[in-house]
């Protein structure tokens, strides 16, 4: 298996997210919905 770990992980930084982008990813998440049919894939945004 390939090896896809970074080296050095000194330089990575941990991104915290605000409220309000958490709030708005999931009120999105709750709104997408697909539909599958067949071998295609509608995805409607229910708001």
């Amino acid at each position: 298996m390939e090896k896809i770990y970074a080296n050095n992980t000194k330089d990575c930084k941990l991104v915290k997210a605000k409220p309000a982008t958490i709030e708005f990813l999931l009120n999105y998440s709750k709104s997408l919905h697909i539909v599958e049919h067949d071998d295609m894939k509608f995805e409607n945004n229910l708001n």
